[in-house]
C-alpha cells in the first residue's frame, strides 16, 4: 500500500446495505459488499439471530469444540461471515417491523435478501415495499431457482442446488456414484454473480437515481459455470462428461500419484508435454505420432497418463515437482485444505486471514477466508470485528434512524426489535 492509499476511501464507503440475510449464500454476499468498504447493516430475528449462530463448531474460551460450551462461544460460521458488519434486531413478523424496516431502507443504497421464494413479500419486506421506501434502492435476492421461482420446487439447499445443476455428475470417472463437490459451491457461485450485478445497477442508479431489483438463482449461477465447462457437449463426442483425476479434453491434465502424496500436472501445450516427456528420460516419444501433437494426446490421453503415473508413483511428490518445475511444466503438490489456507503468502495478501474471537482472539489455524481483491489506490479486506446479537441497535435505531430513546424502549418492550 502506497502512502497516498491509506487515505483514499474503500471503494464503496458511504454506501449502506440492510442486510436481511441468513445461512450462507446471502452473508457471503454481503460480506463481499464489507470487504469492499460498504456499512453492512445485518438484520437478525430477535429470537437467536441468524441460525449459523448455533451451527457447529464453535471457538471460545476454551479453543474449538462441536458443541457450545459456554454462552459467549461464537459459531465460525459467526466468526467468518459477520465480520465487519453492524447487527441489530428486529422481528420481520410482527406488524410494526415494517415501518423500521421502511426506515432502513430509506437510509440505504442496498437491501439484500436470500429467503424462499416470496418469503420477502410475505413479511412486507420485499422488492415493492423497499422500491416504495426509497425508488433509488438496489434490492437483490438471492433465491433458489429465481423470482419467478419454481412452484412447489422446495428447500433450496447447497447439495440440492449440486444435483439439479450437473455439477455432481462432472467429477468422478465414469460408473461411480455422483460427487459432491467438498466445498459449497452452489451457495458459493450465487453470491459472487449477486455483487456483480449489485454493483452494475448501483452504478446505474447513481447515474439515473432509480434502482431495481437484481435476481440471482443458486440454480442458475451454478449451472452457469458448468455450461461454461461444455462438458455436456463431450458425451456426443464419444468422451465422458465427468473429469474424474484427468481432464478427458486436454492431456497432459490431471492428478497423478506420488510414492508419499499426489502432483497435479497441467502441461497440454507441446512445449509443455515435450518437458513431461524429457522428466520421464524418453525425450523421444516427442516425436511418436500418438504424442507429438495436441490433438494426438488428447486421443491417446489414457496411453499418455499411464506413462506419466508409472513414472511420479517411483518418486515422492517434492522429487516430480522439482523435476517438472526444472523443465518449465506447470506443476503444483496437492496440499490440504489446512496447509492451503495457512500459507504465507496467501496470509501476507490478506487472501485468507486470522478468525478472530471478540473476547478470546484467534488460535493456531484458526483462519477463514479473506477479500482476495487488491486494487492500486484503495483498500479492501475484512474487518475482524465480529457483532453479539443486536449489538448495534442503539448506535443504528438511534443514530442512523434518529429514533428516541423512548421509541426504542417501546419498540424492544413489544418485542418489534428485542
Amino acid at each position: 500500500m502506497t502512502e497516498s492509499t491509506a487515505e483514499i476511501p474503500r471503494p464503496l464507503e458511504g454506501v449502506t446495505v440492510v442486510d436481511l440475510t441468513i445461512a450462507l449464500a446471502g452473508p457471503y454476499a454481503t460480506l463481499l459488499l464489507s470487504g469492499l468498504g460498504a456499512r453492512v447493516i445485518k438484520v437478525e430475528n430477535p429470537d437467536g439471530g441468524d441460525r449459523v449462530r448455533n451451527n457447529a463448531p464453535y471457538f471460545g474460551r476454551e479453543g474449538l469444540s462441536m458443541r457450545r460450551q459456554h454462552d459467549d462461544d461464537m459459531s465460525l460460521g459467526v466468526l467468518e461471515r459477520t465480520r465487519g458488519k453492524e447487527s441489530v434486531t428486529l422481528n420481520l413478523k410482527d406488524p410494526a417491523a415494517a415501518e423500521v424496516f421502511a426506515d432502513l431502507v430509506r437510509h440505504a443504497d442496498i437491501v439484500v435478501e436470500n429467503y424462499s421464494r416470496g418469503t420477502a413479500d410475505r413479511l412486507g419486506v420485499g422488492y415493492a415495499a423497499a422500491q416504495a421506501a426509497n425508488p433509488r434502492i438496489v434490492y437483490c435476492s438471492i433465491s433458489g431457482f429465481g423470482a419467478g421461482g419454481v412452484p412447489g420446487a422446495g428447500k433450496a439447499m447447497d447439495a440440492i442446488i449440486q444435483a439439479l445443476s450437473g455439477t455432481m455428475m462432472t467429477s468422478g470417472e465414469d460408473g461411480d456414484p455422483p460427487v459432491r463437490v467438498g466445498i459449497p459451491v452452489g451457495d458459493l457461485s450465487a453470491p459472487l454473480f449477486a455483487v456483480i450485478g449489485i454493483l452494475g445497477a448501483l452504478r446505474q442508479a447513481e447515474a439515473t437515481g432509480i434502482g431495481q431489483h437484481v435476481d440471482v438463482s443458486m440454480l442458475g449461477s451454478l449451472t452457469a459455470l458448468v455450461a461454461g465447462e461444455q462438458s455436456h457437449l463431450l458425451e456426443p463426442l464419444g468422451r465422458s462428461g465427468r473429469t474424474g483425476r484427468f481432464m478427458p479434453r486436454l492431456a497432459p491434465f490431471g492428478v497423478f500419484r506420488t510414492e508419499d502424496g499426489w502432483v497435479a500436472i497441467c502441461a497440454p501445450e507441446t512445449k509443455f508435454a515435450e518437458g513431461v516427456l524429457a522428466a520421464l528420460g524418453q525425450p523421444e516419444l516427442c516425436h511418436d505420432e500418438r504424442f507429438a501433437s495436441r490433438d494426438g494426446r488428447v486421443e491417446h490421453a489414457d496411453e499418455l497418463h499411464e506413462l506419466i503415473e508409472e513414472w511420479t508413483r517411483t518418486r515422492t511428490t517434492e522429487d516430480v515437482v522439482a523435476t517438472l518445475e526444472a523443465r518449465g511444466v506447470p506443476c503444483a503438490p496437492v496440499r490440504r485444505p489446512a496447509e492451503a489456507v495457512g500459507d504465507e503468502l496467501l496470509l501476507s495478501r490478506g487472501d485468507t486471514m486470522p478468525l478472530r474471537h471478540p473476547t478470546y482472539g484467534t488460535a493456531e489455524g484458526l483462519i477463514g477466508s479473506g477479500l482476495p481483491v487488491h486494487l492500486s489506490r484503495s483498500r479492501t479486506g475484512y474487518l475482524s470485528s465480529v457483532p453479539a446479537l443486536g449489538e448495534d441497535n442503539e448506535r443504528v435505531y438511534r443514530d442512523l434512524l434518529g429514533y428516541s430513546g423512548d421509541r426504542i424502549d417501546e419498540l424492544a418492550s413489544r418485542g418489534v426489535i428485542g
